[in-house]
């Protein structure tokens, strides 16, 4: 069931900032109350439908005292009334709390784990992977650090994806990725098992994280290539230290300017998510989180090239899909990561 009350709540709320955007409210109020009147928008447009709908049942049934209008009540009223638990869903849905980091763009951070150098081609594959599926969905996707291995395996990747929805399609992707297959350095054709780890982090900007400069060490060196060729002529590799977490970001592109600010985007994005895990757990300690956990340990995905199969261990999906899916077809894998988050809440929430 709805509750009622709650909507009334949502719907003066959403009331009262109207009525505030459309006053003098002050400048500096005006951008906090725009994003929430932007937030609550949808969630009254559902109630509206819903309240309608409810009221065109009540319209229909009334009609049946009515002689004249009886057949067409009785021909109107299951069409009607098998709307209103769908409504009543879509409602439920809307009415769950929203994650504020949703709407942020995300960093993205991949390294090969066990396998050796097939772990790192395997890492170059989740690589073009998300960075095909940020380009089919029109997301501006940036590579900000990039070490790649002598047999062009990626040692580490670290990119910046921007866009509608960004974090909130990618923040399940999180953990640790299993690939078996046939190495490309395997000559007797065995099939073997690596792993590359991905973290989604949603980006944080300089109110979200205050980094005092006394808490970060800064060091410049040579960055190289593989095999230590491309060596550059000038110290332009950035190393930043957080010294009270131990925490270590690099980047090594060819503008040190740049490797700094990017360093510093990565460290921020690190210490948000630690603050907003660190949140989560005293928030739910009784409840451990299955999808969208962040928990990097966490082996949460197997590719099996030889049988074309994918299986997300989370939610027991499995697709023989696998070319499509490396080729960056994800929504079908995020859909139903989305669908199950959202009924553990539900069940959560109504519990």
């Amino acid at each position: 069931m709805v509750p009622f009350d709650k909507l009334a709540q949502i719907t003066q709320r959403f009331e009262y900032l109207e009525a505030r955007l459309n006053s003098s409210a002050a400048p500096a109020e005006i951008a906090a109350l725009s994003r929430e009147y932007s937030e609550l928008r949808p969630v009254v447009e559902e109630i509206a439908a819903y309240r309608q709908a409810l009221d065109d049942v009540r319209e229909a049934e009334g009609w049946l005292c009515d002689p004249e209008m009886k057949d067409l009540a009785e021909e109107e009223l299951p069409r009607l009334r098998a709307r209103i638990p769908e409504m009543e869903q879509a409602l439920r849905l809307a009415l769950l709390p929203k994650d504020a980091a949703d709407a942020r763009p995300a960093i993205l951070e991949i390294r090969p784990g066990t396998g050796g150098e097939e772990a790192a081609l395997f890492a170059g594959d989740l690589l073009r992977m998300y960075q095909r599926h940020a380009e089919s969905h029109g997301w501006r996707f940036e590579l900000m650090d990039f070490t790649e291995t002598e047999l062009g395996g990626v040692k580490e990747a670290v990119a910046r994806i921007e866009g509608e929805g960004v974090f909130a399609r990618l923040k399940y992707e999180s953990g640790v990725h299993r690939v078996q297959r046939v190495p490309e350095t395997e000559a007797g054709g065995r099939i073997h098992t690596s792993a590359a780890t991905v973290a989604v982090l949603p980006e944080a900007a300089d109110v979200d994280i205050d980094i005092p400069a006394s808490d970060i060490r800064i060091d410049t060196m040579r960055s190289s290539g593989a095999g230590g060729q491309h060596v550059n002529t000038t110290d332009s590799a950035v190393r930043i230290t957080h010294i009270p977490t131990g925490i270590v970001v690099t980047s090594s592109e060819k503008s040190q300017h740049q490797n700094r600010a990017n360093a510093m985007a990565v460290l921020r994005a690190r210490l948000y998510e630690a603050e907003r895990e660190r949140l989560a757990t005293e928030r739910a300690a009784d409840r451990k989180a299955q999808v969208g956990s962040g928990d990097r340990s966490e082996r949460i995905r197997t590719y099996n090239f030889p049988q074309g199969r994918m299986t997300d261990h989370r939610i027991n999906l499995t697709l023989y899909a696998l070319a499509q899916i490396m080729n960056g077809d994800l929504d079908e894998v995020i859909d139903a990561l989305t669908a199950h988050d959202q009924a553990e809440k539900l069940a959560e929430m109504e519990a």
